[in-house]
């Protein structure tokens, strides 16, 4: 049986270089070592851990929803080159020589415009790939929930990893396509609700995210989460200088403030605070911050924009100085911050006040 001794990760094309800055910071800070394959504009990363350390172990010291720059997370087998004329028998010896089991199998390409040219042949292959491995016994019933993912980066380059339940992503690529809402403002809504979708469980929504809620938008103009907020029957301080939609104003669920959401304070303590105002990270934490230390809110969702380079160590920057000042104000806090989908050179930080 051979031992996977890598992980392999999806990310948003052009973050490579910030996933793998991340993925060997929170592995040194847990006393492992290892070396990142992160090639510009692929779409994932190779982690792979150094000497004879158990990559599996490592898997489950990393999980995927305490890293922020990763969509999916694998416990992964050395990349393959196959010969176009036979691509499946190499595939098939890697899982036996492996021995993994697995009740699924899900083929995969990185999110590049390159990689779309791949869905005719991993259409082509799913059957008998399927059927070769059912009967190599790989493939079966009350696997335990794990999953085989074939990532393919070329038609004669293919990378297996395997997934496991409550450290994965259960959606394709690790991406979530939402919907745009025609009748809202803006684009930008889809990142508050995938922020929701990912941050709070669905059968939560009704108590948190619930009707009469009273909540907060800083920067809100023209009111693309504003929006999210109303059709969660929210009442809504929308604070920008900037005109707001005129639909939304007709809810009569908004207030517009024309004031600085840097300065404005609430009237009372909230259910809610959003913001996706376009200034420097630094400022806009230490923005969120003041709110929280001083708990004028009881969750929050807010988008840091982040420089082109060094991302990684800006976010890290930012995620220390909140956990450092909510400790020592004693604000108990859950604190969780993701690249999405929907985010481009931004990320989204959520908090839920504990107390």
């Amino acid at each position: 049986m051979s031992v996977p001794g890598e992980l392999l990760l999806y990310c948003r094309p052009g973050f490579e270089h910030d996933l793998a800055a991340e993925l060997a910071d929170k592995a040194m800070a847990l006393g492992w070592q290892g070396e990142a394959d992160a090639r510009p504009d692929a779409g994932f990363v190779r982690f792979i851990a150094a000497g004879d350390a158990p990559a599996n172990a490592l898997h489950r010291a990393l999980p995927l929803a305490g890293l922020v720059f990763a969509r999916q997370s694998l416990l992964a087998l050395p990349p393959l080159a196959l010969p176009r004329e036979d691509r499946l028998s190499p595939i098939i010896e890697q899982v036996v020589a492996s021995g993994w089991s697995f009740d699924s199998v899900w083929q995969e390409t990185p999110d590049t415009n390159e990689a779309k040219a791949l869905a005719g042949l991993i259409k082509a292959l799913k059957r008998p790939l399927e059927s070769l491995l059912k009967k190599r016994g790989a493939l079966r019933r009350k696997a335990g929930g794990r999953r085989l993912h074939l990532l393919w980066s070329d038609g004669d380059r293919v990378q297996l990893g395997m997934s496991f339940p409550g450290n994965r992503s259960e959606l394709a690529g690790g991406i979530r396509r939402l919907r745009f809402p025609h009748r809202a403002p803006s684009r930008s809504t889809l990142k508050l609700e995938e922020a929701w979708h990912e941050f709070i469980p669905r059968d939560e929504w009704d108590e948190r995210l619930g009707e009469g809620m009273q909540a907060a938008d800083l920067g809100a103009a023209p009111g693309g989460w504003t929006w999210q907020l109303v059709q969660r029957g929210m009442h809504v301080y929308a604070i920008d200088n900037g005109p707001m939609d005129k639909g939304l104003m007709a809810t009569g669920l908004v207030e517009h403030l024309r004031e600085d959401g840097f300065v404005w304070e609430p009237p009372g303590r909230l259910d809610w605070l959003v913001c996706d105002i376009v200034d420097k990270p630094s400022r806009v934490m230490a923005m969120v911050q003041r709110w929280l230390v001083r708990r004028w809110c009881r969750e929050a969702v807010f988008n840091l924009k982040l420089p082109m380079k060094r991302r990684w160590q800006e976010v890290s920057r930012c995620l220390a100085g909140l956990e450092s000042a909510l400790a020592e104000a004693g604000v108990r806090a859950e604190v969780a911050c993701r690249h999405f989908y929907h985010d481009r050179e931004e990320v989204t930080v959520h908090v839920r006040l504990l107390d």
